[in-house]
């Protein structure tokens, strides 16, 4: 029998149905298009003129394929040029994108830049490791029906989110990740930057902000018998990065891992939980989107791929990567760096990465131009 899963949420929990995905409505679909236009609307209004310059683009600029998730100097209106006040303004827009999972994740990532100073030893108004280097950009002019998009972007942080034809129809690449992976204190491990006397006394020790990532793909690596592990391991070695990086297009030649359709019952529901953790980062509208595309592409398709150590000791330094490789989806995660202990997740759309496939059909199917200056 073929298992096709429709996921849904409930009580904050992810219930995976043996029936089709479905499409959120055209009314859902609506919604969450006017709550985003809205609150980037809202924030517009507050800003001054020099920082309006700042924080707006034309809508086919080219910057808005100008992404990365390292420390670095961002073009776009970061917090630490706003007031208090339009600092919610834009993580209230931020929230209409993102389920309160994928929020709290983003703040607490932004938060681990106050960790990193205590850890790198670096003063309080350091600006490499610096929690108010988080920019806004929007390019194009959510006031009208031309397709607009914006995008938050800082250290470990990177997300965009495009609107077109009355629904939000873009939402990758989407960049999270987390150093250290998990903060502990240990004083044998100090060099494994775990043996600072100064992290026990952090409020955020203990945090793992990509937990579910990491705990839920190795249990169900843990349930692969010997046949399947060799189809699922593909190097005895981790990557020591993603493997696309942050290119404009993602692409990896070849599907390689275990399928969906080549797992057990129960291995499914476990690689389908992990699937969902990165889906639900999203509010519910685009998360079942998203759904819906995978569904309709064939989800035994969907294959599961892994390299490196089989253990999960975070800081042990050996390293661990996998990948969710679809005909539609990439998925990948990175736990190489810093004694592993530092990962990097991203996920890409492989037909509509910055909506650009559907920009295309949107041009060539109506009378107007493209976008220009807003």
């Amino acid at each position: 029998m073929k298992y096709i899963f429709f996921f849904c949420l409930l009580a904050g929990q992810v219930i995976a149905q043996t029936a089709p995905a479905t499409r959120p409505s055209s009314a859902a679909q609506q919604r969450i298009k006017d709550e985003m236009a809205d609150a980037a609307n809202t924030l517009l209004t507050m800003l001054s003129p020099e920082q309006k310059q700042k924080i707006t683009y034309q809508f086919d600029d080219a910057e808005r394929f100008n992404w990365h998730f390292v420390p670095r100097e961002r073009k776009g209106l970061p917090l630490k040029q706003m007031t208090e006040e339009q600092r919610k303004a834009a993580m209230a827009m931020l929230k209409t994108a993102l389920s309160d999972q994928g929020y709290q994740k983003a703040k607490s990532i932004i938060d681990m830049e106050n960790v990193l100073r205590v850890i790198d030893n670096r003063p309080p108004n350091d600006t490499y490791r610096d929690p108010e280097n988080y920019s806004f950009t929007i390019f194009g002019d959510p006031s009208t029906k031309n397709p607009w998009s914006w995008r938050i972007e800082g250290h470990h942080l990177s997300l965009q989110f495009m609107s077109l034809t009355g629904q939000v129809l873009a939402q990758t690449p989407t960049f999270f990740g987390s150093n250290p992976g998990i903060l502990e204190y240990d004083a044998t491990m100090a060099d494994k930057r775990m043996g600072d006397p100064r992290i026990k006394d952090l409020p955020q020790k203990g945090r793992q902000i990509l937990k579910q990532e990491t705990e839920k793909a190795f249990a169900l690596l843990k349930t692969l018998d010997a046949d399947q592990r060799k189809q699922a391991v593909i190097a005895m070695v981790a990557y020591p990065e993603i493997v696309t990086s942050n290119k404009r297009v993602a692409s990896i030649e070849k599907m390689d891992g275990l399928r969906l359709g080549d797992m057990k019952p129960d291995q499914r529901a476990l690689f389908t939980e992990l699937l969902q953790v990165y889906m639900t980062n999203y509010r519910i509208t685009l998360a079942k989107q998203q759904m819906a595309k995978l569904d309709k592409a064939g989800l035994d398709n969907i294959r599961f791929a892994w390299a490196g150590d089989l253990t999960p000791e975070l800081g042990e330094g050996k390293g661990w990567y996998y990948r969710i490789h679809g005909p539609t989806i990439l998925i990948e995660y990175d736990n190489t760096q810093t004694n592993a202990n530092h990962i990097h997740t991203v996920v890409r759309d492989l037909t509509n990465d910055w909506g650009e496939d559907l920009l295309k059909q949107h041009y060539q199917t109506t009378n107007h131009s493209k976008p220009g200056s807003n």
